[in-house]
């Protein structure tokens, strides 16, 4: 899970990234918060796929 404080961290290193440029240092950290982000939403949306049922109009009783 990404915690709304990364989720502002990544917004500003993308803001800086394109006023100013970033350090190596600043840059490592946008790609592995970056991927904590996609893997994230990766799990979400496999686990809302996984809940997808189904149903054939002829398995439905009135």
């Amino acid at each position: 899970m990404v915690t709304d404080a990364e989720i502002k961290r990544i917004n500003e290193l993308a803001k800086k990234s394109k006023e100013s440029g970033l350090t190596d240092e600043e840059k490592q950290e946008q790609q592995r918060l970056r991927q904590k982000y996609i893997a994230a939403v990766r799990t979400s949306l496999k686990a809302n796929l996984d809940a997808i049922r189904f149903v054939d109009e002829n398995d439905i009783k009135h």
